[in-house]
């Protein structure tokens, strides 16, 4: 027997049962709930909820697509574009992070060029429409993670996207489409139904699907919505509405549109150098900096001078993975991000390859590996730090620490860098002078008449860019 937990022995069960095991009672039962199921749902086709689904798909599902980033050759209905859209943002950790913590972009910006491409020709989606209603995306989330002290730690039950991405990516649609202030708050109460996806997941290939399903979601709960869908209108007062993710809900009113202030005006976010938890960033800049006490830019490590490695980190349960057996564990993992950074003298995309994660060297190295965590350590993005403290065969020690890693938004990237970030990981899709027409594209947002543009360019399409060039005043 091979199942030793709760979860296998289900697995073990499902996988050995067969129709043997079935009862004549279990057969003329379950024979009775089919049958009333049937008749119920036969029923159901009468009533005006079904009538509005029904409508929501031939809109929705049949009639228009949208393009697939980096697919020149494939589209899809517009809530898959924006659910495969949105798991390539979040697929290797990649994408930004704001505070309270959660990846904000990726949940939204899929689901608003997915409706600009659907929409009809008459109702052209323009840079600054696309601009507005991903702003709103973002203060959303922003405002409702603040409803909460809970979320502005590390998550420890929920990932974050899989909840606020979902809200944000509905008020984002909500206004993309145009929807009127009544179906605005149908389209947050139904996304809430949408919200929630388990930490556990984690580290696995599951995890980017919570961003894609936020993206698909949100922008689903604003079509619904715009059909006349109804749901509980007071979601955001509620504990057993939005309340229901956190325990010490405490929602606010949004301030006035006469003064309104935007959240990311007050807090910038962090922009990442390397495709991993943005925890391991801190832990990156002290091994990086502590190797150079033992090698030059260059060297190797001299990685048998060294006896033990201590890593001061907060205490952040699913980044401690001792021996990552796949990209996704190295991702989330203090000890492989420092292992790595120390051997290598630098971390990148290349690094979580699984010829890299499975090396022998490293692998010597993490297991002279240990964490500690400090009371003055929070894991919270906004105050944690990390320290890397190497003793050496002769009994001498070597520390450094990171208050801030560069990339943070107390320490943002450079606009160098961030293009240079860009065009290394757009060049992997679309071709160099196609990930150039991005740029200057995105620097003019708010000048592009039609976002159909952009979504050509991100499709790999080759007229694209003299397409886009051509819009007179653009460039």
């Amino acid at each position: 027997m091979w199942a030793k937990n709760v979860t296998g022995n289900f697995a073990n069960v499902i996988h050995g049962l067969n129709a043997s095991h079935l009862t004549d009672v279990a057969v003329r039962r379950s024979k009775r709930m089919i049958l009333d199921t049937l008749g119920v749902g036969l029923l159901g086709t009468r009533t005006d909820v079904f009538q509005k689904m029904i409508q929501y798909s031939k809109i929705y599902s049949s009639e228009a697509s949208s393009s697939v980033w980096g697919q020149p050759d494939l589209r899809l209905p517009p809530l898959y574009a924006a659910f495969v859209n949105g798991v390539a943002a979040h697929s290797m950790d990649f994408d930004d992070t704001w505070h309270p913590a959660t990846h904000p972009s990726g949940a939204v910006l899929p689901a608003l060029l997915a409706i600009s491409e659907a929409a009809p020709e008459k109702q052209r989606i323009s840079g600054r429409d696309l601009l507005l209603a991903f702003n709103i995306g973002l203060e959303v989330q922003g405002r409702l993670m603040h409803f909460s002290r809970e979320a502005s730690e590390v998550p420890k039950r929920f990932h974050p996207p899989s909840i606020l991405g979902t809200m944000g990516s509905a008020a984002a649609a909500a206004k993309l489409l145009g929807l009127d202030q009544f179906k605005c708050k149908e389209a947050l109460a139904i996304a809430a139904s949408y919200a929630g996806a388990p930490l556990a997941n984690a580290a696995t290939q599951t995890k980017p699907l919570h961003t894609g399903n936020a993206s698909r979601h949100g922008m689903e709960a604003a079509m619904l919505a715009s059909l006349g869908l109804q749901a509980n209108k007071l979601i955001l007062d509620l504990e057993s509405g939005f309340g229901a993710f956190y325990a010490d809900y405490l929602p606010q009113t949004l301030p006035s549109l006469q003064s309104y202030s935007w959240l990311l005006d007050q807090q910038d976010v962090a922009i990442k150098s390397f495709p991993a938890h943005l925890g391991t960033h801190w832990m990156a800049e002290a091994a990086l900096a502590v190797r150079r006490h033992l090698a030059k830019n260059g060297e190797s490590l001299p990685s048998g001078k060294i006896q033990k490695i201590v890593l001061q980190v907060p205490d952040i349960e699913y980044v401690n993975r001792p021996f990552p057996a796949t990209e996704h564990e190295a991702r989330h993992s203090f000890q492989f991000v420092a292992c790595s950074a120390l051997l290598d003298g630098h971390i990148s995309v290349e690094s979580f390859k699984q010829h890299n994660v499975s090396r022998p060297e490293l692998n010597e190295l993490l297991r002279k590996t240990h964490l500690e965590h400090s009371p003055d350590n929070p894991p919270s993005f906004k105050s944690l730090y990390c320290e890397a403290n190497l003793t050496l065969q002769d009994g001498y020690t070597l520390s450094e620490r990171c208050d801030t890693f560069y990339g943070h938004w107390r320490k943002p990237l450079s606009r160098g860098d961030l293009v240079k970030k860009f065009h290394a990981n757009a060049t992997t899709a679309v071709t160099a002078e196609a990930a150039e027409s991005i740029v200057e594209a995105v620097d003019n947002l708010e000048n592009l008449e039609d976002c159909c543009m952009l979504t050509s360019l991100l499709q790999g399409a080759e007229s694209a860019t003299e397409q886009l060039k051509s819009q007179s005043g653009l460039f």
